[in-house]
């Protein structure tokens, strides 16, 4: 397995594990456009030339990142490869300085094994709900707030 931050000729295969993922509606959809626009924040697992997983960490605000768009192909999870590429985004996170980590999901478990706790979505800052006026659940959002202390 290969871990890797992600190039222009990754968009479509991650456009394809992230959206398969989003349409049984148990993550959020990316459009290509935004994937262009957030290429950078992204580290991936690549097995055999073939991209079997996803996750980006998105800078929000002073010392406040998101890890987002996690996403494992089918066939290819609880192999470690979510964990490994949550570490490699935590310590991208320490690199820059960051603080707080959080994360909007629907997986608490797997994030709760890699030491993020549950906390009320209101506790974030307005500044993390930017986003939210696109999403297709605005403004029932019924994802769990998860945060880590690093």
């Amino acid at each position: 397995m290969i871990y890797r931050k992600a190039n222009f000729k990754d968009v479509e295969p991650i456009h394809k594990l992230v959206n398969d993922y989003a349409e049984k509606g148990v993550m959020l959809s990316r459009s290509r456009n935004v994937l262009y626009e957030t290429l950078r924040d992204m580290i991936l697992a690549e097995e055999e030339g073939e991209i079997v997983g996803v996750g980006a960490l998105h800078l929000v605000w002073d010392e406040l990142a998101e890890i987002r768009a996690m996403a494992i192909a089918p066939g290819h999870t609880r192999k470690g490869i979510g964990r490994s590429i949550v570490k490699a985004l935590i310590a991208d996170a320490e690199q820059l300085g960051i603080k707080t980590l959080f994360t909007l999901t629907y997986q608490p478990e797997f994030f709760g094994s890699l030491g993020f706790t549950e906390i009320p979505k209101e506790q974030l800052p307005h500044k993390v709900w930017k986003e939210c006026i696109n999403c297709a659940k605005f403004p029932n959002c019924d994802e769990i707030a998860m945060i880590k202390m690093i």
